[in-house]
């Protein structure tokens, strides 16, 4: 096995595991509070979607500027991982 496989390995591992409460608050919070995303898809979504694009560092990143502009001044929409 090479280094550059192992790299992937663990990078595919923390990806699953940032995914597991992202999938907790869908499944267990979201349906008890009223729609609020601005975007769409809803920034939950757009957070599993961009670290499985992108892996776990940067697609992380994405989701956290995502949230920050989910917000009444920021923008609203059709917003999609890049």
């Amino acid at each position: 096995m090479s280094l550059r496989s192992i790299i992937q390995s663990i990078g595919a591992f923390v990806g699953k595991l940032l995914i597991l409460p992202i999938r907790f608050y869908q499944k267990y919070i979201s349906p008890h509070t009223p729609p609020a995303c601005r975007f769409t898809p809803t920034c939950s979504q757009y957070a599993i979607e961009a670290i499985r694009k992108h892996g776990p560092i940067k697609g992380l990143l994405l989701a956290i500027w995502r949230l920050l502009r989910c917000n009444p001044w920021g923008g609203s929409g059709y917003d999609p991982v890049p």
